[in-house]
């Protein structure tokens, strides 16, 4: 299939065969009626200052679910009668800085659960060892130090197991998320005349 040359001032359009093959491939792509659909409806800012969609993002996460990991292509198809490239640029460059803004927040919330964690664990340890240590010593139970020792020994335990669950399974909830702004932010953003 030969394509038609591109003439300096005239945007590439797609043929109904060019259409259906791109959706079929390993690129996100999403249609779009204008630029106004990749932002909130309900913020007035210019482009580059503008929040992204609720809907623009759900949809591109959907649409990355089933993409392997490794760079994508994220194409946003667009009418021919509203396609401005001096706004494209501007898009793009919203688009990244939002994408790796979040990335690095995902990551750092990943960690800051590990983090949490581990200090749940290493304090439930400590409860732990002080109530052995209240167990094992030479010096006769009284009420107050059985009071401690039955105060401690759930407590140490409670926080052991609360920080391995924080680490183990809550910061692998966190890894999806994590993984499509790392994926979005490393993508390369295309505009294509529908």
């Amino acid at each position: 299939m030969e394509k038609e040359p591109v003439k300096n001032n005239e945007k590439p359009t797609l043929t109904d065969d060019q259409k259906k093959e791109l959706l079929k491939l390993s690129e996100i792509s999403l249609w779009l009626d204008d630029y106004d659909d990749i932002f909130s409806d309900f913020d007035p800012r210019p482009y580059p200052q503008r929040a992204l969609s609720d809907d623009f993002l759900r949809e591109a996460k959907k649409a990355s679910r089933d993409k392997k990991s490794g760079r994508i292509e994220l194409k946003l198809l667009i009418p021919s009668a509203v396609r401005d490239l001096q706004h494209e640029s501007i898009v793009k460059k919203r688009l990244r800085d939002h994408f790796k803004k979040h990335m690095e927040s995902s990551k750092k919330a990943h960690w800051n659960l590990i983090r949490q964690g581990l200090s749940f664990v290493a304090l439930g340890i400590l409860l732990m060892i002080m109530a052995t240590f209240m167990l094992v010593s030479d010096e006769e139970t009284n009420f107050m130090r059985g009071f401690f020792i039955v105060l401690l020994e759930p407590a140490g335990w409670f926080l052991f197991w609360e920080g391995m669950h924080l680490i183990v399974f809550e910061s692998k909830e966190h890894l999806p998320e994590q993984d499509f702004y790392k994926q979005m932010a490393n993508c390369e953003i295309t505009f294509l005349t529908y």
